[in-house]
């Protein structure tokens, strides 16, 4: 039986909607075997309502390591879930050497002082293709400031259905090359379906960049609810293995293992 992992939830510690406690119950009824906790951080556009203030990291960082000893038949990390913000790499890596943490995801939601995922209204008025590049641009940043361990959702600025006019196959392989360069996991994202853009992250077309560039993977729900913990992990895990993968990273105290997908 292969080793489930989930490393990306959301409790009410950041914006998701229960406590830790409930998604650890969520993750043993679907069969999980680990689950990893990773709040929404950003330390220079804290007032947002989806992020955890960075004066709660700590309490954050006990509360998951407490509950690692009142459930033993599942394994349970803690990592978050930061925002990359270009020019902010000095002060970001100061305050994350001083957390005790099993992962880093870095995540791009800003092109300048908006977010590409609240609303459609961002994209009004612009231009997509220039938004597109500029955003691949960005997580290709993020991946090379060497901050994190896995990049999330890394094209997730197909979350409203845009596309661009362009074939966008060689921003794929330079973003898999990149990866693969700066040694970081990319996620296999099962929350876009639930989103309007009603697939996963990143496009599937692509995948097959990914496995040739030999980028390693990891399959995580990016829940914000219990209910979602491990959701469409099946079809994930069968759409990575058709790409090519025969191996997924898990993590402990930021040392990556690969082990059988």
């Amino acid at each position: 039986m292969n080793y489930k992992t989930d490393y990306h939830i959301h409790t009410t510690f950041s914006d998701g909607k229960a406590p830790a406690k409930e998604y650890i119950h969520s993750a043993l009824a679907a069969g999980l075997d680990e689950i990893g906790f990773s709040e929404h951080l950003s330390l220079f556009n804290e007032n947002q309502h989806w992020c955890m203030n960075p004066s709660n990291v700590k309490s954050y960082i006990e509360h998951i390591n407490y509950l690692k000893d009142q459930f033993t038949d599942i394994s349970i990390k803690v990592g978050l879930e930061i925002d990359y913000i270009p020019g902010g790499e000095q002060e970001l890596e100061s305050f994350l050497n001083d957390l005790d943490l099993d992962y880093r995801i870095g995540s791009v939601h800003y092109l300048g002082e908006k977010t590409v995922d609240l609303s459609p209204e961002f994209y009004h008025g612009k231009d997509f293709n220039i938004i597109f590049e500029n955003y691949f641009k960005t997580v290709i940043a993020a991946a090379s400031s060497k901050l994190f361990d896995i990049i999330g959702h890394c094209d997730l600025i197909r979350i409203f259905g845009h596309k661009p006019d362009f074939d966008p196959e060689h921003l794929y392989r330079e973003m898999a090359k990149n990866f693969k360069k700066n040694d970081v996991v990319f996620e296999l994202n099962t929350n876009g379906r639930n989103r309007p853009l009603a697939d996963f992250y990143p496009d599937r077309k692509y995948l097959h960049i990914f496995a040739e560039e030999k980028v390693p993977v990891c399959v995580n729900s990016d829940a914000h609810l219990p209910a979602r913990v491990g959701q469409y992990f099946d079809e994930a895990y069968d759409l990575l293995k058709s790409a090519g993968f025969t191996e997924k990273a898990t993590f402990t105290k930021r040392e990556r293992k690969m082990i059988p997908l």
